[in-house]
């Protein structure tokens, strides 16, 4: 799950909004089918041909040792597919379900929640595990993560005589080398400014939009106005810039067109610079802590497996499958993205070394905030995070509290 990605996941059309608040998927008592060959639809979003071929490699690979036959689609627009395939009632049996997007499915009574039943389902990150679980039930398994980590150009550093004693350890660190790093045509550090990205430094001061429950908002406190202060102030120093005031779409982009020194991005980005920009040398370190300790953002997919399918335990099978340890590590070594499971994490800090950065990330990483109907509340706040450099943090926070307290209070 990429921060380009979740942009676009995060705008769930205006008809399946209404459709997975409307119970849409409640029929959980469909007639299972229990004969011996079945056959399974799968629906992914694929990131590209690298994923889509390693799914259905995956998926052939279950179908042969188990007798049964699997049809693997990657979908052109995953939201508008498969919210049309829930309200038309004719679902795939198992599908990709984006953090952003599960609570409204899971409200809707559209996800068979099986989470509890898989073996080892204390293996997936605690934070993974909350991302996915609605009216205390782990209804789906965390298919991958990703994590937050600061992506620095090499040369563009040493250019600036740093070395790797000058890693920044904390904010102070960061502005300073920020600050050295931006010359000419070069910004020392290009973020994205969705709260994906700038809710790391919320975290670091030792805040975040709500509680760990979500029972509550918690959006105006001291904390974060602290964390958007500072990065106000980055921006006003011109030090640190959004994409698109370097005329590119992305941290990645900036990063490879050497238009930023620094960036931060999750673990993506590795698949990114290979294809786009092999000739950049960079390398990923942590996160600077904050005022409150370390602090970085993970996002994850869940194989959501659809209440009105007939063929549940068999898609509860494919799905232990494409989760097992061995084929988790596979993925990540395929399409760049982090095991959920923490096992497997072991064997990929081992495999990638250059990515530990990102999979250390796992142990302190914040989830997104999942609750139903808070996907547009969060559009208002990224909306307003890109006119930060201007406005006032105590405004943009108040008005979050305002209108996340208002979703919170209906959601239920």
């Amino acid at each position: 799950m990429t921060i380009r990605r979740a942009a676009t996941a995060a705008a769930c059309a205006v008809f399946l909004l209404a459709g997975c608040s409307s119970g849409f998927g409640s029929d959980s008592s469909s007639e299972q089918d229990s004969g011996k060959k079945q056959h399974l639809n799968v629906m992914i979003g694929s990131s590209g041909d690298a994923e889509t071929k390693a799914v259905k490699s995956a998926a052939a690979a279950w179908a042969k040792k188990t007798g049964n036959t699997v049809t693997v689609t990657p979908a052109q627009n995953l939201d508008q597919q498969l919210g049309q395939a829930l309200a038309g009632g004719k679902p795939p049996d198992v599908f990709y379900v984006g953090s952003s997007t599960f609570a409204n499915y899971a409200k809707g009574n559209s996800l068979y929640a099986y989470g509890d039943e898989l073996a080892g389902k204390d293996d997936f990150a605690p934070s993974l595990r909350a991302s996915f679980t609605y009216d205390d039930k782990f209804v789906c398994a965390p298919k991958d993560s990703s994590t937050l980590a600061l992506a620095v150009n090499t040369k563009l550093w040493k250019q600036a005589g740093l070395t790797d004693a000058d890693y920044p350890k904390n904010w102070d660190d960061l502005e300073k080398v920020a600050r050295k790093l931006t010359t000419g045509k070069v910004t020392g550090l290009v973020v994205n400014s969705s709260y994906n990205a700038l809710g790391a430094f919320m975290r670091q001061a030792g805040g975040w939009i709500t509680d760990k429950d979500q029972t509550k908002v918690t959006a105006d406190s001291a904390a974060n106005v602290k964390a958007l202060t500072y990065v106000r102030k980055l921006l006003k120093e011109g030090v640190l810039k959004f994409p698109k005031q370097v005329d590119t779409g992305w941290g990645g982009e900036a990063l490879g067109t050497r238009k930023a020194a620094m960036t931060i991005e999750g673990n993506w980005l590795a698949g990114a610079m290979t294809a786009d920009y092999p000739g950049v040398d960079y390398k990923v370190v942590p996160l600077p802590e904050g005022p409150a300790g370390k602090g970085t953002l993970s996002f994850s997919t869940c194989w959501g497996i659809a209440n009105k399918s007939a063929h549940h335990d068999a898609a509860v099978s494919l799905v232990e499958h494409l989760t097992a340890d061995a084929q988790q590590v596979t993925f990540a070594g395929a399409y760049g993205v982090l095991p959920s499971r923490t096992s497997a994490l072991d064997t990929f800090r081992e495999k990638y070394p250059a990515q530990r950065v990102f999979a250390d990330g796992s142990a302190y990483a914040q989830g997104p905030v999942t609750v139903p109907g808070f996907t547009k509340v969060l559009t208002q706040f990224d909306s307003d995070l890109g006119g930060l450099a201007t406005a006032d943090p105590k405004k943009i926070l108040a008005d979050l509290q305002r209108n996340g307290t208002q979703v919170l209070g209906s959601a239920g």
